[in-house]
């Protein structure tokens, strides 16, 4: 698990709109990435693909074609970040 100083206000930010529900629609895909890169291992693969290593858990994110990540791509990052012990809660 991630400690508390880990976390810049703006990981803290994106982290709140993560766990935001209803799922929001405005998160921008270079916070998460910024956010994941403090917390996990992050591999960027050539085909614009991003494998994520966080605990036991590694999961293949695709870079999304626009600005902001999908509902899809956020109920994924939840599962991963709480598995992990991250919550807004938490930081």
């Amino acid at each position: 698990m991630a400690e508390r100083a880990d976390f810049d206000a703006h990981h803290r930010a994106t982290l709140a709109k993560i766990f935001n529900h209803p799922v929001g629609h405005n998160i921008q895909w270079h916070d998460v990435l910024s956010l994941l890169q403090s917390v996990a291992a992050v591999t960027e693969e050539a085909d614009g693909r991003y494998t994520v290593t966080l605990g036991s858990e590694t999961e293949t994110f695709d870079a999304p074609r626009h600005h902001d990540i999908n509902e899809q791509q956020v109920v994924d990052l939840r599962r991963m970040l709480r598995g992990a012990g991250i919550t807004p809660e938490l930081t």
